[in-house]
């Protein structure tokens, strides 16, 4: 995005790329269908420790401006839930359609170049590369996090960062898996691939109504990478299994209705099988709805819609969506991404301290500060 913008301007821009192929991250995104951007993208989606430092850039570069681009390519795309925006066929049409972009701005793209040196000179920036020297007036860091090094991620932007005087605050994994451990994952033993459509996920302030996945390692689905941004270890993490039905009125209804039925049968009407049959071996003893006083059909009710789950860890960067933390955004223009270190030394995407929440925010982040830099560089 960058690159095509400054391209649009007449600049002689060249992109290097160390993967053997351009735009990895995009093509394995949303199941190969890419979620490119987010109707609803505002600066309240995003994590950073300067909450205000994503606004100009979002601002000035919206998700009706790079939808404009996809419509103007012929890209088909849909909503799917939550304002989340794919692409009828194959993420491989955003790719060319940024290539196509690249090729009419005069941009020239080197990819399987590896940079392993960059100094400052009188002029601008030296970098000795794999495949030979280049010389810039200006220089622009679009290395993203450390997330899925499988793909190619690495620390060199950060690496960078601090070269020329940068902070980058602590990194972590985010948008990832949690796992469990001894006791907390024995308890759940046996349910790998048990699922909820709906749940919310609760920590401190921070709530997320979405899908719920049980793993063999842990607990997984998109609530759960939603909350994993905002989970640190010892947090008190809560799910609440039925969010959109209230579980006290439902059990006193079969109590009334079904005085016969066991507990875990009224329990897997309203929740997986397996999932309540777990319920009843473990925290609830299953009886004869009858056999329960009003209280207890209370006090099960409030358990469910705030179930505590023990997290040991997460999944880290091999599973990982994006990387929390990053490049200080104190040191940078909101404005323009120009480092205020090292004049023509820029910053945008992931590398900076800026993470989205789950859903196309992270891709619109990485459009709009490119293009903020692209507009000036």
């Amino acid at each position: 995005m960058c690159a095509i913008e400054a391209g649009k301007r007449g600049r002689s821009v060249r992109v290097i790329e160390h993967a053997n192929r351009v735009g990895k991250k995009i093509l394995m995104s949303g199941g190969g269908r890419c979620n490119f951007t987010n109707l609803h993208a505002t600066p309240a989606n995003f994590l950073s420790e300067n909450p205000h430092f994503c606004k100009s850039a979002l601002a000035r570069y919206t998700h009706w401006d790079f939808i404009a681009m996809v419509e103007r390519h012929g890209i088909k795309y849909h909503e799917k839930e939550l304002g989340q925006l794919f692409c009828d066929e194959s993420s491989k049409l955003i790719v060319r359609m940024l290539l196509d972009e690249c090729e009419a701005a005069g941009v020239q793209i080197d990819v399987d170049r590896e940079v392993s040196e960059v100094r400052r000179d009188e002029t601008g920036f030296a970098l000795r590369t794999s495949q030979g020297p280049i010389h810039s007036t200006s220089l622009v860091v679009a290395t993203g996090g450390l997330s899925i090094p499988s793909l190619g991620a690495s620390g060199y932007g950060y690496q960078l960062a601090k070269q020329f005087g940068h902070t980058v605050l602590p990194t972590r994994a985010g948008l990832v898996p949690l796992t469990l451990s001894g006791k907390h994952l024995d308890d759940y033993e046996g349910l790998s691939g048990v699922a909820l459509p709906l749940v919310e996920a609760s920590c401190g302030k921070q709530k997320f109504k979405a899908g719920f996945l049980i793993t063999h390692r842990g607990i997984s689905g998109p609530a759960i990478l939603q909350i994993s941004s905002f989970w640190q270890p010892g947090a008190d993490l809560r799910i609440d299994l039925s969010p959109d039905r209230d579980l006290e009125e439902y059990l006193r209804a079969q109590l009334q209705e079904r005085p016969a039925s066991e507990l875990k049968t009224v329990l897997a009407d309203v929740l997986p099988k397996r999932l309540a049959h777990r319920l009843c071996e473990r925290w609830f003893e299953s009886r004869p709805m009858r056999q329960y006083k009003v209280t207890e059909l209370q006090d099960f009710a409030s358990q469910l819609h705030a179930w505590p789950i023990i997290a040991s860890g997460t999944e880290g960067y091999r599973t990982a969506e994006v990387t929390l933390g990053g490049v200080s955004t104190d040191e940078v223009s909101s404005s323009t991404m120009e480092s205020r270190k090292a004049s023509g030394l820029y910053f945008v995407g992931e590398v900076l301290d800026v993470t989205g929440h789950l859903g196309g925010f992270n891709f619109q982040w990485a459009w709009a500060s490119g293009h903020a830099a692209g507009k000036v560089v």
